[in-house]
């Protein structure tokens, strides 16, 4: 994405944080990592962050410290652009719209599917509390830059962002190549692989000898096709077809027969005009500013209040209207619309979920440059039987392919953190075809070799290549952006300037955290 003419991040780095109680496996200080406050940020900036581990609640953006933390929260994201639907998706697609034609909840009430929430962003959010920054705005608003070092390092900034922007989309480039040619897709079996079948023992399931079972349906419409071929004259545009002509047409036939059905073919079906309910999908951006934030403001906290003690066990002080808006509504990032971006900008934003004029349930999601985030979501506990978790998951990766038709390098659809060591939030994995982010060297691993690796240890290096290194570590803490006294400045100047003790094993270990790119583009505030 290209530099957008807009104010820099400014941040406030805490450290690590003292151990707090785990939300997993509930010990009661075990729960490690690093925060930050964010008292704004660029999409491209946070984009870049959660690329190396990061994740915000609200303003708070912390990075568990995946060797010490109990439980290893490992970024997941799913390739959107190849979702294949799994059986217990289309199962929900199908709930929902049997719900909405019919009115049906026969068959559907029941267990709650996994994915009822985003569960760790609930953990999360109890550090937002402890660690907000008390700076005052008049103190982060720069007055001056400080060019003491030259503008030799500005210019080579620039260079450099400009070499990092076409390398990132010469990668997104050579994915699609790679993804277009015959070669495996993570979660597929791959073409070159034998499989050994035994004979099964009589009554023990399908003999793999003879020829699969097909569906009716397609044997009779493949019967219909080869009568039409047979008993009527083939012509086509007044010639008769050649017998190639119409093995073609056959086949081309049959693959459309077993070409499987996609989410949005699940949902974006055309429903009957007496259909016993309505359902709308608005996207609302998180602005005070926004008229339809505004108007739905409060019926949007309520629910939010009612999931939280039903699911979650709040007590009613816990959810108000003060801690919904600090938690779901505070964003950090800085709306952003470009000519390349997509119609409804970059930033944060509200997706809600109307059943017949009423909320029922809220995606919050974050649009950044290579990805939709999953931040949160709350529902109506009364339409739980509806697995509003999971169907909210598959619109937004359906929401993600269609933002991807105007903003191409947006192809990615990221659902927080994949915590092995706890088995409830192993659900995340089922969306395929997912990668795992190596926490040592922030390269993306296929989920399926990474499995074999977490079932040995809670925490692993997925990057198998012992020479590999972090590529976007710090190699110059000279040059880390510092916001201090109204005047933005580098690192080493503000070292040469600063009275009392030494900070900079807080700005070695800050940087070395967000990498040597952000820390050159993000304002770190020193009081």
């Amino acid at each position: 994405m290209a530099a957008a003419e807009s104010s820099p991040s400014i941040v406030e780095y805490f450290g690590g944080e003292d151990g707090y109680r785990c939300g997993y496996c509930k010990n009661e200080t075990g729960n490690l990592s690093h925060g930050m406050w964010a008292h704004s940020m660029t999409v491209q900036d946070y984009q870049d962050l959660i690329d190396r581990g990061w994740r915000r609640s609200g303003k708070y953006v912390y990075k568990p410290i995946m060797n010490q933390t109990c439980c290893p929260q490992y970024t997941i994201r799913c390739q959107a652009l190849h979702f294949q639907t799994s059986k217990s998706h289309k199962k929900v697609l199908k709930k929902m719209l049997k719900f909405i034609s019919k009115g049906d909840i026969s068959k559907v009430m029941g267990g709650e599917e996994p994915m009822d929430s985003h569960i760790e962003e609930v953990v999360a959010c109890s550090h937002e509390y402890r660690s907000e920054s008390h700076v005052s705005q008049a103190e982060l608003t720069p007055l001056s830059v400080d060019h003491a070092e030259g503008v030799e390092a500005e210019d080579k900034d620039k260079e450099q962002m400009k070499e990092e922007v076409n390398v990132k989309k010469m990668e997104s480039g050579s994915l699609q190549i790679h993804v277009a040619k015959d070669t495996p897709v993570p979660g597929e079996p791959s073409h070159s692989t034998k499989i050994v079948h035994a004979l099964p023992k009589p009554g023990k399931g399908a003999d793999l000898s003879k020829p699969p079972c097909r569906k009716a349906k397609d044997i009779r419409k493949e019967r219909k096709l080869q009568k039409l071929l047979q008993n009527q004259m083939c012509t086509y545009e007044g010639s008769p077809l050649q017998a190639g002509d119409q093995v073609l047409l056959l086949q081309s036939s049959k693959s459309k027969t077993n070409q499987p059905k996609t989410v949005e073919d699940f949902i974006f079906v055309s429903l009957p005009d007496d259909a016993a309910h309505k359902l709308e999908v608005r996207l609302v951006p998180v602005s005070f500013e926004d008229p339809q934030f505004k108007s739905s403001f409060s019926q949007s906290a309520a629910l939010f209040a009612k999931y939280q003690m039903a699911i979650h066990k709040d007590t009613p002080s816990d959810c108000g209207e003060n801690e919904f808006t600090r938690f779901l509504c505070d964003s950090p990032l800085e709306a952003e619309n470009l000519p390349n971006g997509p119609d409804c900008g970059y930033g944060s934003f509200h997706q809600q979920y109307w059943l017949d004029g009423k909320i029922i349930a809220v995606g919050v999601i974050d649009i950044l440059p290579y990805c939709v985030s999953s931040v949160y979501l709350y529902y109506d506990p009364d339409y739980s039987f509806l697995s509003l978790g999971v169907y909210s998951a598959l619109r937004e990766i359906a929401f993600t392919r269609q933002l991807h038709e105007k903003a191409p390098d947006l192809r990615f659809y990221y659902m927080g953190f994949y915590i092995h060591s706890c088995p409830k939030m192993r659900y995340k994995g089922q969306y395929r075809p997912s990668d795992l982010l190596c926490p040592e060297t922030y390269v993306w691993m296929p989920i399926e070799q990474c499995l074999p690796l977490l079932e040995r240890s809670k925490y692993c290096r997925f990057n198998q290549d012992v020479k590999a290194v972090d590529e976007g570590r710090i190699k110059d803490l000279g040059r880390v952006r510092v916001l201090h006294k109204r005047t933005i400045m580098s690192y080493s100047v503000y070292k040469k300037r600063r009275k009392g003790p030494s900070d900079e094993a807080s700005v070695q270990q800050y940087a070395s955290l967000v990498g040597q790119t952000c820390s050159e583009r993000m304002l770190l505030f020193r009081s």
